[in-house]
């Protein structure tokens, strides 16, 4: 039987799980999602620390973790609990455990959960090359449940709670040489601990499976869900993408990862991890769990079952599709990257400020260009402007995307420049329409883009089938009765697989695809990467447009940001930074901001900024260089997870960074 990780991938139905009691706040069953964030304070600085906890209550975080990184620190946790009680506070506070499990048994004793990371609790990360045996490896796995049982024993007794939290970049070396460095690898090592509690008859445990990449990180907790379905546990899962950095890119990568999975249904607590002051987390927490909670009620009241699309949900696969060409340098499909397209604010009322809108947006972006511009033709008189602005375009935009319901005559085609995308909606009942239409705009060199909703493609699939390679583009503007944006696009993929349709797909981040929508720029934002980015991750999506009216630039830098955060195309400078917490060695804030200001023109380079080597290594898999917190004042640089330079003095880092880039040959200038 192929494994199941959610009730629906078309409506969000929430996944039951048991109830954890986390101190006075319940985490799963039928409990509200919850809202985390994490101090950054020194945690032995307990005046400090105890006023970031009071910082983030008053914002509304409901559960509050705290770093421990040794004894000391897990002792300073109980005169920060008992102030923090002493000053009328509830929530309750979670003691985050590395590598020591006499800094956990401290921490037990004064908080009311424990998070351990199964990759380094009792285990040191060497990186190191073994081949275990079935023999060596129960004897690690009898070593792990003689340092793990201590803890889980004094949990049940207390009443406590633990998170058995997985970092993708903290995986032991007997996971990584068993099952290497994949989604599988992180669930089999939560699954080794959660064996080891349930020995003991324990069951009061949330899991996570956090990764700074969130492709990685939404297969692995599919894989967590579907392997504890598989084995009858219904444990919690708590959401996050980790060392997601800050600003803008950062919001992109968590609502791609977080809202993906909450859209799924999964997910019964959250944390947004931004290299920023920790009560910054809340309000994008608060605004992903209210899109969740809309979409749990639309699947409450309209209730659909249908047939799973053909994506596998645990390994990425590219949906075939056909290459179509946009001009002699630019075409779109399967083996293309994908393409940005940007609606014009301008419009062809003011064709001149809509070419306007294009320069700016190329002088201002320099490796984010329009590669389609969209525009709203609503009138026959408006076809002057129409030719008018595909001249003026000519080189700059491949393709001058129409939306238009005029019929199609000749006089709508004439004139030279960018190539024309007619953009035209589609009932069920407009079979010949179609017909019709594709037969013009292929006479005429056109493109024609089929604007479907789940029953015009049911209807249509045998005509859509007939017009040829290379000649159409499938776009969903809306979603259809009774599902999701993301769910619409799921099934109208498995309608088009079905009818041997492989037209590109050109996702459509519009108003009314969103879920809640006000008039911020950040809800359009979460929006556009919730529904880009998980179909981006899918493997569906060949042209993407955010149909922001905010400004032309902006739509272009958002749809740029979602590709690169769902790691799709890479069009700038990829930062993996982690959000700072007690364990932190330098001001992390500052130095990623520092580390921006000298690297960010570089287009096709990953650097990774970490405050200590407890995720470091690993979360650097994937980058080119890491900038790592050695010791005090000390840093050390990486090259890939290879430390390179050691215990440089803060002050001279940066530019020892840059030194070590134009060592490698990845440096250009300005």
């Amino acid at each position: 039987m192929p494994l199941v990780y959610c009730h629906s991938r078309h409506q969000t139905v929430r996944r039951l799980t048991r109830v954890v009691q986390v101190g006075n706040v319940g985490v799963g069953g039928l409990n509200p999602i919850r809202l985390q964030s994490m101090t950054t304070s020194d945690t032995e600085d307990v005046a400090a620390t105890l006023a970031q906890c009071i910082k983030l209550a008053e914002a509304g975080c409901e559960i509050i973790r705290i770093t421990a990184p040794n004894k000391a620190a897990a002792v300073a946790l109980k005169s920060i609990h008992q102030q923090f009680r002493a000053a009328g506070f509830p929530q309750p506070l979670v003691a985050d455990i590395h590598f020591l499990p006499q800094a956990a048994m401290e921490a037990v004793e004064h908080v009311e959960k424990v998070r351990v990371n199964p990759g380094n609790y009792a285990d040191k990360k060497k990186f190191a090359v073994l081949e275990y045996t079935d023999a060596a490896y129960a004897e690690e796995l009898e070593r792990l449940h003689e340092a793990f049982s201590p803890l889980v024993l004094r949990a049940k007794t207390l009443g406590r709670s633990l998170r058995i939290g997985t970092n993708h970049g903290s995986l032991s070396d007997r996971i990584m040489n068993r099952f290497g460095d994949t989604p599988n690898g992180m669930v089999e090592s939560a699954l080794e601990f959660i064996r080891i509690a349930e020995s003991h008859g324990y069951k009061d445990m949330i899991l996570s499976m956090k990764a700074s990449n969130p492709k990685v990180m939404i297969e692995a907790y599919r894989l967590a869900a579907a392997r504890m379905a598989e084995l009858k546990m219904d444990y919690p899962l708590h959401l996050g993408v980790t060392e997601a950095g800050e600003g803008e890119d950062a919001r992109i990568k968590s609502a791609i990862g977080i809202g993906s999975l909450l859209a799924d249904g999964l997910g019964d607590t959250i944390r947004v991890s931004l290299t920023e002051d920790p009560w910054y987390e809340i309000p994008v927490c608060r605004e992903l769990v209210a899109r969740a909670d809309k979409l749990i009620q639309n699947g409450k009241t309209n209730s659909v079952k249908l047939k799973d699309d053909p994506a596998d949900p645990f390994s990425y696969a590219r949906r075939i599709a056909d290459s179509i060409s946009l001009s002699e340098k630019y075409r779109a499909g399967a083996t293309e990257l994908p393409r940005v397209i940007v609606r014009s604010v301008a419009g062809l009322h003011n064709w001149q400020d809509a070419v306007k809108e294009v320069l700016d947006a190329h002088n201002q972006q320099r490796e984010a260009r329009v590669e389609g511009l969209l525009v709203q033709l609503t009138s026959s008189e408006q076809i002057p402007a129409l030719q008018s602005l595909r001249k003026a375009l000519g080189q700059a935009v491949p393709a001058l995307f129409v939306e238009t319901a005029l019929s199609l005559d000749a006089s709508l085609f004439k004139g030279e420049g960018s190539k024309l995308v007619i953009v035209r909606t589609y009932k069920a009942n407009q079979s010949s329409e179609l017909k019709s239409d594709s037969e013009i705009c292929n006479k005429n060199g056109a493109i024609l883009a089929a604007d479907l909703d789940i029953e015009s493609t049911k209807s249509l699939a045998s005509e859509l089938s007939k017009i040829a390679a290379g000649e159409i583009i499938v776009c969903v503007s809306r979603p259809s009765n009774g599902l999701h944006a993301i769910g619409t696009h799921r099934e109208i993929v498995r309608l088009l697989t079905e009818a041997k349709v492989q037209a590109p797909l050109w996702i459509r981040a519009t108003e009314a695809n969103a879920t809640v929508l006000d008039h911020g720029f950040q809800s359009r934002l979460l929006e556009a990467s919730i529904l880009a980015g998980s179909l981006i991750v899918d493997g569906y999506g060949d042209l993407i447009s955010c149909e922001t009216p905010d400004s032309t630039v902006k739509s272009l830098t958002l749809g740029y940001d979602v590709l690169q955060g769902a790691r799709a195309r890479q069009t700038k400078t990829e930062y993996v930074a982690c959000p700072s917490c007690g364990r932190t060695l330098f001001d992390i804030q500052s130095t990623t901001l520092k580390i921006k200001a000298r690297t960010g023109h570089l287009k096709s380079v990953t650097i990774a900024v970490m405050g200590c080597i407890v995720n470091g290594p690993g979360e650097m898999a994937d980058a080119d260089f890491g900038y790592v917190g050695g010791a005090p004042g000390k840093i050390n640089l990486y090259v890939g997870k290879t430390p390179v330079k050691f215990n440089i003095p803060q002050e001279e880092a940066v530019e020892r960074l840059v030194d070590l880039i134009k060592e490698k040959g990845k440096w250009v200038e300005v």
